[in-house]
């Protein structure tokens, strides 16, 4: 995911209802925001200030540099 970039639900969509799987590392570019859950075959990078509404799972590696990170419930 590139630098800045926002994603949002909508429609009452709630982040923990929502599963993005990815087969190889995955990684948020710099003041970026994400929600869902992230499931990761092998690391997940939060860049700088990137934020994150949901939860991360990496069968390696979950990497924060300065995030913020809410944990959807």
């Amino acid at each position: 995911m590139g630098s800045n970039v926002i994603i949002t639900l909508s429609s009452g969509a709630q982040a923990k209802n929502i599963f993005w799987q990815v087969a190889g590392e995955a990684s948020t570019g710099t003041s970026s925001h994400f929600e869902g859950i992230i499931l990761s075959m092998t690391g997940i990078t939060l860049n700088t200030g990137a934020s994150l509404n949901g939860r991360t799972l990496a069968q390696t590696a979950v990497i924060f540099d300065a995030n913020t990170v809410v944990e959807s419930q």
